[in-house]
């Protein structure tokens, strides 16, 4: 269970690290499939896509039994409620970053999406929508499946933005706002706040709250960065007014709003 610094520091900072969350040789059987489905090889740098690859969710016996350790369901429980989240069925998407200066798509500052709006295209991500009761996300999670140091690539976080993303929110009602109008404000209104990286060993986790603004960076390093990105779903939806208790992802928005 996370001790009560752990948790106070995710409300005040929007994440917490979570060492050895799952087990390395599981991360490492992992690797193997995915080199597998991208027709690469780890040991021929000739195979490897640049500067990105992206996988959709995996649902294989490997990939659920990462998400679901007796350490990170602890967690869970700690952070958004014993009962309150849904187990994961699979785990994704990946972003796997090889070793390169380009940009991707993921390197714009953004908070993720989780629900589609009356005007979203399936195929367009970034038309989906945010709301202030953080529909159909209890958290946005960085699951390190391979060892990821300040070079190769780590999710750049913006300490303590969940907070100035709720007020944005706020006024937006259950509607919220799409991706793109969401990052275009919240940028700006967080470039003053510190910078995190999620650096750690394969195995390693980071539960972010699902309002934190992060991005991604070009991987600087020499091996490919391997990073899924699954979000925990809410059993039951947030509650940010009326009686308590409250989780700790609900009591961040509710200090962050008054």
């Amino acid at each position: 269970m996370l001790d009560d610094v752990q948790v106070a520091s995710f409300i005040d900072n929007g994440y917490v690290h979570i060492p050895d969350a799952f087990p390395r040789a599981l991360a490492a059987e992992c690797r193997a499939i995915i080199w597998q489905d991208l027709n690469a090889s780890p040991a021929d740098p000739g195979s490897w896509p640049t500067p990105a690859a992206f996988r959709p969710d995996y649902s294989s016996t490997p990939f659920v039994s990462a998400a679901a350790t007796p350490r990170l369901c602890s967690a869970y429980d700690a952070l958004v409620g014993p009962g309150r989240w849904a187990p994961r069925r699979s785990l994704g998407g990946f972003v796997i970053r090889f070793p390169g200066r380009e940009t991707a798509v993921l390197d714009g500052w953004h908070v993720d999406a989780s629900f589609p709006g009356p005007d979203s295209s399936p195929t367009d991500y970034l038309s989906w929508r945010i709301n202030i009761h953080s529909k159909n996300r209890a958290l946005l999670m960085l699951f390190l499946f391979s060892d990821t140091g300040e070079r190769e690539a780590p999710t750049r976080l913006r300490v303590g933005s969940h907070k100035e993303v709720a007020r944005i929110l706020e006024p937006e009602g259950d509607a919220g706002l799409d991706a793109r109008e969401l990052a275009a404000r919240a940028d700006p209104a967080t470039a003053d706040l510190p910078t995190a990286h999620a650096t750690g060993r394969a195995g390693d986790v980071y539960l972010c709250h699902p309002f934190l603004v992060h991005a991604g960076q070009p991987n600087h390093g020499s091996h490919p960065r391997f990073l899924a990105q699954p979000n925990l779903e809410p059993a039951q939806p947030l509650r940010i007014t009326g009686p308590g208790p409250f989780s700790a992802v609900e009591t961040a928005i509710r200090a962050a709003i008054g």
